[in-house]
């Protein structure tokens, strides 16, 4: 968990205000987000991003 990860809380707010579909996907929404904040607050290169998030590409 990294200090940019979104709670639950906000989780569903957000993803009740962009209206996702629910249909099943290969990473959670939710981690994908994380990721591009983690990039977005710590000017991160895409190539850098961490292990724990899906590859950068996917990201991307």
């Amino acid at each position: 968990m990294y200090p940019t990860d979104l709670t639950q809380t906000q989780w569903q707010f957000i993803k009740k205000a962009l209206d996702f579909d629910d249909r099943k996907r290969k990473y959670d929404l939710v981690v994908i987000w994380n990721a591009i904040s983690y990039l977005v607050k710590t000017g991160c290169q895409w190539r850098l991003l961490p292990h724990d998030f899906p590859k950068w590409q996917l990201v991307y």
